[in-house]
């Protein structure tokens, strides 16, 4: 954590330098951090980016003790989202290119994809996600959002050391059939990789991400198979989240941010 006490907001950027604020910091996160990379990444520039950022809404997290407002640095986090509507109006979600989602639209239900969620370095482990999830969760009121998903990702892109992570996901949280979603392409991998008697929990755990642990946590459930991006560096899961099954705990926890990491 930073050494001072940060004074966070959380809002919807609102202008092309909040945009790059949020892709500076992607930019030290998944290609300085993670090793990612894409056709549209500035590398010069440091900021990374792609062809969806017009279309999704940015949540920024901005700590205003780090950095005065309109200065990159005061962006600490950032969640991308894509409703429903601004997704017609793209033609697409940007998960359609690794997971077939028709089961969630016809589902009929209000649909939201999360996406390049990231924290910086100095402010993972603490009250910053809490905080940045309190404002994703009145984004989800406000819009009556019924379904949650997008792809979660493992660092890495062979399947061997993420055998047991992703046969316990595949064993013990797959979507019900009317919700699950499937990877396409050829870039899938199964997550069937161990029989259940196999799989070492504790293990599985330890190397499953915080943030698909959270969403897991709230109830969250995964689609059918993983898509490996080369690009990113990453295997991918995709997480849905059917905001109406959630128990009143979990409600409670997700209103309060207060989820485990």
């Amino acid at each position: 954590m930073s050494g001072h006490d940060p004074k966070f907001e959380v809002r919807l950027a609102s202008d092309a330098r909040d945009l790059e604020a949020a892709q500076r910091l992607r930019y030290d996160v998944f290609v300085r951090e993670l090793g990612a990379d894409g056709s549209l990444v500035d590398h010069t520039s440091g900021l990374e980016r792609d062809a969806f950022d017009p279309f999704f809404d940015h949540l920024l997290l901005l700590d205003h003790n780090r950095a005065p407002e309109g200065d990159p640095a005061s962006v600490v986090g950032v969640y991308r989202v894509l409703r429903d509507d601004q997704a017609r109006t793209m033609g697409r979600f940007y998960s359609d290119d690794e997971y077939d989602l028709n089961p969630l639209r016809k589902s009929g239900r209000r649909l939201m994809e999360l996406g390049r969620s990231c924290l910086h370095a100095e402010y993972r482990g603490g009250a910053a996600m809490f905080h940045l999830w309190q404002g994703l969760s009145d984004y989800i009121e406000t819009h009556g959002i019924e379904i949650l998903f997008g792809v979660a990702s493992f660092h890495g892109t062979d399947p061997a050391p993420l055998a047991h992570p992703l046969s316990n996901l595949h064993h013990r949280h797959l979507a019900p059939e009317d919700l699950r979603v499937r990877a396409q392409g050829e870039h899938v991998q199964s997550m069937d990789l161990l029989p259940p008697d196999k799989i070492d929990r504790k293990a599985a755990l330890l190397a499953t991400p915080a943030l698909i642990k959270a969403y897991l946590r709230l109830g969250g459930v995964v689609g059918e198979g993983a898509w490996v991006d080369a690009a990113f560096n990453t295997t991918d899961v995709c997480l849905i989240m059917d905001t109406a099954a959630l128990n009143e705990r979990q409600r409670q926890i997700y209103a309060r941010g207060k989820v485990e990491a």
